[in-house]
């Protein structure tokens, strides 16, 4: 089976946003509908008026579809400590690209916005947005986590990673267990045996994440494991970094699992698992 390879862009991204630390947008706009405020100060020990601002524009022409059909607006982002009148940084970036005409750069879609602990006493702001799905259903999904720099007064990003969806990519925060506060991405090799990039990424002791692991993984593209990629490979993600030893119980997925084994290294929970073939 072949796979179409995910777009890895952490770099881009991180470049993107490195900057926008001092890059403050013009003043939030008035207009859209509100998906979603989160106010900061109080949780991060922030100077006051801090807070995160979600709007959506009404549906606009679908730039894939037929001349009738309709998408969700827009997505802005606006991150201020002055009511909007600037937004700092610019998270309506998140999903750039260097590709000219790019159809794909503007957020359509929020996954996510919340206030997350990797350690106690320490909060990052978890944002998650997606753009347009394209004629074959897939996306370019941008995660972000930001920390409070006090010194400076203003966010930063700590993690920033961008991938797609349609090949069981997947970027995870991790909210308990012995991973708390790591985030684990997925994403397809492009060669045989088809299978995954696995990486894990934890904060050090100021919040900024920081790689800890990468491998390709046990799980194989198609085999037909039902779980999550992630899920799959969570028993081998925490043997190599020491906290799971077999023979221990297996961490299992929050949804459960009936019959857990591990087939090649992967988790399966399925009753029937289709034989591991390997490459």
């Amino acid at each position: 089976m072949t796979v179409r390879v995910a777009i890895g862009l952490f770099g881009m991204v991180s470049s993107a946003l490195a900057g926008t630390s001092a890059f403050a947008t013009p003043s939030f706009p008035s207009t859209g509908h509100l998906l979603t405020s989160i106010a900061l100060s109080a949780p991060f020990g922030a100077h006051p008026g801090w807070q995160l601002k979600v709007t959506q524009d009404g549906t606009v022409a679908d730039p894939f579809g037929e001349p009738s059909d309709t998408v969700p607006g827009a997505i802005r982002l606006c991150l201020s400590s002055d009511n909007g009148r600037t937004c700092r940084p610019g998270l309506d970036r998140m999903l750039t690209s260097s590709v000219p005409g790019d159809l794909f750069t503007q957020p359509h879609f929020l996954n996510d916005a919340r206030i997350v602990q990797p350690t106690p006493g320490r909060a990052l702001l978890l944002i998650q947005v997606a753009s347009l799905h394209g004629g074959n259903g897939d996306q370019r999904v941008a995660t972000i986590a930001l920390r409070y720099d006090r010194a400076r007064d203003r966010f930063v990003p700590a993690y920033a990673r961008q991938t797609r969806r349609n090949n069981n990519q997947e970027i995870r925060y991790v909210a308990a267990g012995p991973l708390r506060g790591a985030i684990i991405a997925a994403e397809p090799t492009d060669d045989a045996p088809f299978g995954f990039w696995m990486t894990v990424d934890r904060p050090d002791p100021t919040n900024a994440y920081r790689q800890v692991l990468r491998y390709r993984s046990a799980t194989r593209y198609g085999d037909g494991n039902a779980l999550a990629v992630i899920d799959s490979e969570m028993p081998e993600i925490q043997r190599r970094l020491a906290l799971w030893h077999p023979g221990s119980p297996l961490p299992l997925p929050a949804g459960g699992c009936t019959q857990p084994r591990l087939i090649a290294h992967a988790l399966w929970c399925s009753p029937n698992p289709v034989p591991h073939i390997p490459g």
